[in-house]
């Protein structure tokens, strides 16, 4: 078995000057077979690729925050069914938008709450500035990140809803929302929640809404492509030691590879790591179990056919038919579960294969409309860029012949 093969597309790309740097992560088994560190974290310092380099990970902190929250369900502080207005009463009396290309004034009463698996699956009704066309997109762009979770969550419950609760998969602020909820639940903050219940647990001492000062020296530079093609490092400021007013579960963590694939490795083995349990095996059956219908993968993701050979669990996408799957996607075989960050940093986990892999970059992308479903699969628009990633997973898969 010879691994160094899927480095190639990765180096490809860095010498293009598409890409500063990667960090990559094999394990199977039980022992990790392959790390990469590729190019630079900040290529202007010359600082290099580590392993224990930290990453914004975006949307790959939606899975941590459904998992804190499924401890939480265990314990009976709420049910999946139960009305997320209980937590948060903002949300009582939600509007829904009687034309989804209408006016925001026109709009009809949602015909049921929002549910905690409303929220853990997108089919709220919540959306994304980038996830809907006008004039809501428009409204979601205006709101207000700066400031603390109650007065952002009281500006989105304005908004009307894209659709009625449960109709379809319209991705969103739906977990940013769901952290809310378990902060409350908690009387604590959402950090603190997860440190709890995750991190300390799993010993990702890595990992959170903000880095040390000793991870700040760590942290990986981002940035991104203007449209000259040429690889700027001036797409978001420092790395902050401090945590921000509102601290979004739906993509404000930090991480590393090494703290991640603990994540992984207990969502693989059903909720336990190396003897210390952190959920029970039906809540991971019930993340990792597709929960949509026929009828609602018939609507694209983000202008993506996302769902051919694939399903949604509690915010883990799911291979249901790997033949199907790997046609656009890349190998992953049946159950293969995962989801991505929008800066780059992507992962999944075969239990057919008992494979986790890890690849961790930091671009910033074109989130407008049109580009957001390629950002949301963990890579940037430039041909070179985007087929590096797929071209890792798939030589890795090749090298050990799955």
């Amino acid at each position: 078995m010879n691994l160094q093969g899927n480095q190639a597309s990765i180096r490809e790309a860095i010498d293009a000057g598409l890409l500063a740097g990667a960090v990559t992560l094999v394990w199977r088994g039980g022992t990790v077979l392959q790390v990469n560190e590729l190019g630079h974290r900040d290529v202007h310092a010359g600082l290099p690729m580590q392993r224990d380099t930290v990453f914004r990970i975006a949307s790959m902190s939606k899975p941590v925050t459904v998992a804190a929250a499924m401890t939480m369900a265990e314990e009976g502080r709420f049910a999946l069914a139960d009305p997320v207005a209980l937590a948060l009463p903002e949300l009582a009396e939600m509007r829904v938008m009687a034309d989804p290309s209408g006016p925001l004034d026109k709009t009809v009463p949602a015909q049921r709450p929002i549910t905690y698996a409303d929220l853990m699956t997108h089919l709220s009704g919540l959306a994304y500035a980038f996830s809907v066309g006008p004039p809501l997109s428009r409204a979601y762009g205006k709101l207000r990140f700066r400031q603390d979770q109650d007065r952002w969550l009281a500006e989105l419950a304005q908004l009307p809803l894209a659709h009625q609760p449960g109709d379809r998969l319209t991705y969103s602020h739906a977990t940013d929302v769901l952290g809310i909820a378990l902060s409350r639940i908690e009387g604590k903050p959402l950090a603190e929640v997860l440190a709890d219940r995750i991190f300390g647990p799993l010993g990702m001492t890595d990992t959170g809404f903000a880095v040390t000062h000793e991870g700040r020296r760590r942290a990986a530079t981002m940035y991104k492509l203007d449209e000259t093609g040429t690889l700027r490092d001036d797409a978001m400021g420092p790395a902050q030691v401090a945590l921000p007013k509102f601290c979004t579960g739906g993509a404000g963590l930090w991480s590393t590879a090494d703290d991640y694939l603990a994540f992984a490795r207990m969502l693989l083995s059903g909720g336990t790591v190396d003897g210390v349990r952190v959920l029970s095996e039906e809540s991971v059956r019930l993340m990792r179990a597709d929960r949509l219908t026929d009828e609602q993968k018939k609507f694209p993701f983000l202008g993506m056919p996302f769902w051919r050979g694939r399903g949604f669990g509690l915010n883990l996408s799911v291979v249901t038919d790997p033949a199907q799957s790997r046609q656009l996607y890349g190998p992953g075989g049946l159950g293969t579960f995962s989801w991505p960050g929008a800066y780059g940093t992507w992962w999944q986990a075969d239990p057919s294969a008992d494979l986790i892999m890890l690849y961790l970059i930091q671009n910033l992308p074109d989130l407008s409309s049109d580009a957001a479903g390629a950002a949301v699969a963990g890579n940037t628009s430039l041909a070179k860029l985007q087929s590096a990633q797929p071209r890792f997973v798939r030589r890795t898969y090749q090298a050990l012949d799955l």
